[in-house]
């Protein structure tokens, strides 16, 4: 989770975070409180946080939907729940690789954010295939969506030689998992998950029709009024107290 960005760029209180000291025993546990994180940004964002009454409900709506399916269990490998937690790194990607003189990698640098993570997270491909995150792209997401599976698929055949070289043959391999993550879009799931600042485009776009229906709508920017009646009151009250304080907050220069 880039808990570091959300300290620095999402002015998110230092004691909010998770203890240092706290350890999770299940998946879905560290899942479940990693979405906990995402209900948190919204609340302390800075008063850019939201452009309108409605972006507001559209995000907390999002975010609120998101955590109940990760309470529910529903964005964990239940098989896996148990570990095990593989070695992942937050900053893995082509500019913290080095290479020889012969293009062999030689080493990897910037393992700060090294630690032990849900299976969900090393079997989801590397988006940085494309080097330009789905959220950045000027085409937009369905776009990138379209030209990563070509370049995936180029990755995974090249994965699944080195596999057979190293006589990795028994499944599941790895190459397996990230196609299996790509195609169920779990990629996504654990996208939205570690890249705080792009869930709702992300959440709205890959997430929600795929656990909770179509919606009569086209437009992810209007789903979120045809999910409502999954709030209970006390949400939706907490949503218009949300939506006050945002609004009031607006232009003001408070921090919170």
């Amino acid at each position: 989770m880039n808990m570091n960005e959300l300290v620095r760029l999402g002015t998110r209180p230092r004691s909010k975070l998770p203890s240092l000291d706290g350890t999770f025993t299940t998946a879905s546990l560290y899942i479940e409180a990693l979405a906990q994180l995402n209900i948190q940004h919204l609340l302390y964002q800075r008063n850019d946080a939201v452009q309108s009454a409605d972006d507001c409900r559209r995000k907390f709506v999002a975010r609120q939907l998101f955590h109940k399916l990760a309470r529910d269990k529903k964005l964990s490998l239940l098989s896996n729940e148990h570990g095990p937690f593989k070695l992942w790194c937050d900053d893995f990607r082509p500019v913290n690789a080095l290479l020889n003189e012969y293009l062999h990698i030689a080493g990897v640098v910037d393992w700060e954010f090294t630690y032990a993570a849900p299976v969900e997270f090393p079997h989801a491909p590397p988006w940085w295939l494309f080097i330009e995150k789905p959220e950045f792209w000027s085409a937009g997401i369905e776009d990138w969506t379209r030209v990563f599976d070509r370049r995936l698929k180029t990755f995974l055949t090249a994965m699944r030689h080195c596999e057979d070289i190293a006589a990795q043959q028994g499944p599941p391999r790895l190459s397996d998992q990230m196609q299996q993550s790509w195609e169920s879009g779990d990629f996504w799931v654990a996208y939205a998950i570690l890249h705080s600042f792009a869930f709702d485009s992300i959440y709205w776009q890959k997430i929600d029709r795929r656990f909770f229906g179509q919606t009569e709508t086209d437009d992810p920017s209007e789903a979120w009024k045809e999910r409502l009646v999954l709030l209970n009151d006390t949400q939706r009250s907490e949503m218009e107290q949300l939506v006050v304080r945002k609004l009031g907050e607006v232009g003001s220069g408070r921090v919170y």
